[in-house]
């Protein structure tokens, strides 16, 4: 196993420089994970057989039928905790008739703190019967469970779990809402915000942090600048940050509803926005140093990659090296890379989590 493991380890590395050698990156700083039970977060299907079930998974590309199943009674990928739960969880819904009828889907959300949350998903109306059903699984097996149908969600008693993650020797806090976005492994998580958090060390001034999500990168780097403006569109998204930062004391962030377009065109002058001026955010009233992107797949549109080249530094976390290569030509040699980091989120896949530190060349 651990052998396989330094294999593939050592093919993204090595994919990866391949990628950046265009940029005269460094080699990059590498962060393994555990090769198994890294997950936090793990769906599974309900196969039904008569009055048995089982979790279930179908082989990729084929229809979900019998021919395609794959029965699941353990999930090596999954953290520990999700392992011990599902048996437990199984067994207590094939005994009750109320709970295994039409249930279709179960999606299960862990932590380091030891908080779980489940969700039922069903293809039935859930009514009274169901709902005291659940409640004593929930008491039963001592987890958050959440029920799930068409034009249906009910929470028995909370939403979300609170995560405990340790950054450069800080225990953080953060509530991870259900079906919201969270790191799915926790432990390159950690690195992920120790190596931002080192990249930015002396660097001062003020952050700009785009696709900020629940505040994940924004808490621990609140610490390193003068203050912080972060922008995400997810009303979801922004309830968590806003917890996030409040019971972490991060007391030097503004959050902006703006997309990164928007913001680009706000810094621009090429449009003004009401929502910057109902929340009193000037920004004028901020010396950017960084600018931290944490984009989707496709990477950064080219409004907002002219934005990044008036930075002095770009902070940039990438879940495709592809696009982040392609990001970095368009930056045109206006930065040169100083560190670049690979972590390992997804152990025996082809998915590369990167990321790299920029510094402007007129700066350097």
């Amino acid at each position: 196993m651990y052998h396989a493991y330094s294999a593939q380890l050592a093919d993204k590395t090595a994919r990866l420089q391949h990628l950046l050698a265009p940029f005269a990156a460094p080699a990059p700083e590498v962060f393994a994970s555990p090769p198994q039970h890294y997950r936090m977060r793990a769906e599974f299907r309900i196969w039904h057989d008569g009055d048995e079930i089982c979790y279930a998974m179908f082989e990729r590309g084929q229809k979900a039928n019998r021919h395609s199943l794959i029965r699941l009674t353990e999930f090596p990928a999954a953290c520990d905790s999700i392992n011990a739960m599902m048996p437990r969880l199984l067994a207590a819904v094939r005994a009750d008739e109320v709970l295994r009828e039409r249930l279709y889907q179960c999606e299960f959300l862990a932590t380091l703190s030891g908080e779980m949350l489940i969700t039922l998903i069903y293809h039935k109306k859930l009514d009274d019967a169901w709902q005291a059903a659940v409640q004593r699984l929930q008491d039963g097996l001592g987890v958050w469970l959440i029920g799930r149908s068409r034009g249906q969600k009910i929470v028995l008693t909370q939403d979300f779990v609170t995560e405990s993650l340790n950054v450069c020797g800080e225990t953080l806090r953060y509530r991870q809402i259900e079906g919201g976005f969270s790191q799915p492994n926790a432990l390159m998580c950690q690195e992920m915000l120790s190596w931002s958090c080192a990249c930015a060390e002396n660097v001062g001034g003020d952050l700009l942090e785009l696709y900020c999500g629940n505040g994940n990168f924004t808490v621990p780097l609140s610490r390193r600048f003068r203050r912080v403006l972060a922008t995400e569109l997810s009303k979801t998204s922004v309830r968590a940050a806003q917890w996030n930062l409040s019971a972490n004391g991060a007391d030097n962030v503004d959050i902006a509803r703006l997309s990164a377009e928007e913001l680009a065109q706000a810094f621009s002058g090429s449009r003004a926005f009401r929502r910057l001026a109902e929340q009193n955010i000037d920004l004028h009233d901020f010396d950017f140093s960084t600018v931290l992107v944490d984009p989707p797949r496709a990477g950064v549109d080219a409004d907002t990659l002219r934005l990044l080249r008036g930075f002095r530094h770009i902070l940039y976390i990438s879940c495709n090296p592809h696009t982040l290569a392609d990001n970095l030509a368009q930056l045109g040699g206006s930065h040169r890379v100083l560190r670049c980091a690979l972590f390992d989120q997804f152990p025996f896949t082809e998915h590369i989590e990167c990321g790299v530190f920029l510094q402007s060349t007129a700066s350097a």
